[in-house]
């Protein structure tokens, strides 16, 4: 009987305790669910007055766009009433421009075409001229051949000239016995040479004294001529290839030599020196 009795008892604190913490809970769940209603109705009002604003700003801009909106109208219509009066200027400055286009490709195709025909022209030029700077080439290669030739023969020339005494007996220096050792005088230049033909009878200037062939022997080789300086007449008479012929003239009685290298029939070659 005590033990029923102890039984009920816990029973009823149990009971007891579980209603508590029910209350408990349903006091928490009520506190929370009032502060969510509180914290809403904040929230709702907030966005409501934002609302409310944003529809006041709103009409303030639908205002200004309408306002503007006119205001582009009018525009528009002033705008259209220009063009309306210019449209007859409009297409005839476009026909100008596009006439002035059309002549300038015209004047740029011309040009154009004249530019391709002068290119075309300056490379045949340059074609001929690269096949004369080859023939150029072939050229110098031949003159300095013929150069190193002519080097050699002068200095061939050279070796074989000789130095001899006049008629005069006076030395002469170095005397030419034909064309190429005089040749080779010449571009010495000690002196000046005048390379002359005298025929029999016929008077020849050279230089400032004149020549008169008076006998050529071919099979002696020997000869007679007449010197014609400051109004004299000066014979060399029977004279002999390579000897020099000597005599003063001019103011300053400078000497002369005159040497014969060939005689033929009524004929004789030779050359006069003079000083410089």
């Amino acid at each position: 009987m005590s033990e029923t009795l102890e039984i009920q008892s816990a029973e009823k604190r149990t009971t007891n305790i579980a209603l508590v913490a029910g209350g408990v809970v349903v006091v928490i769940l009520f506190a929370i669910m009032l502060y969510l209603i509180v914290g809403l109705r904040d929230r709702v009002n907030s966005l409501e007055a934002k609302a409310e604003r944003q529809n006041a700003e709103t009409k303030v801009i639908e205002d200004k766009l309408h306002l503007t909106n006119k205001n582009i109208e009018a525009g528009m219509e002033a705008l259209g009433s220009k063009v309306g009066m210019t449209q007859e200027e409009l297409a005839k400055r476009t026909a100008e421009l596009k006439s002035q286009q059309e002549r300038s490709a015209a004047k740029l195709s011309a040009q154009q075409q004249a530019t391709k025909k002068e290119v075309a022209n300056v490379s045949s030029e340059m074609s001929g001229v690269k096949g004369e700077i080859g023939g150029v080439k072939t050229d110098l290669g031949g003159a300095k051949s013929d150069i190193a030739s002519t080097r050699g023969e002068l200095a061939a020339t050279k070796a074989k000239l000789e130095s001899a005494i006049g008629d005069l007996n006076i030395h002469s220096g170095l005397i030419a016995k034909n064309r190429d050792e005089l040749e080779y005088l010449k571009h010495k230049g000690d002196r000046n040479y005048y390379e002359f033909t005298l025929r029999k009878k016929q008077r020849s200037q050279i230089s400032t004294v004149s020549l008169e062939l008076k006998k050529a022997d071919s099979k002696r080789s020997r000869f007679t001529l007449n010197v014609l300086a400051d109004d004299h007449i000066i014979e060399k008479k029977d004279r002999t290839l390579g000897e020099p012929l000597q005599f003063y003239t001019g103011r300053n009685r400078q000497l002369y030599e005159i040497v014969i290298f060939t005689v033929n029939k009524d004929q004789v070659s030779g050359y006069l020196a003079t000083p410089k």
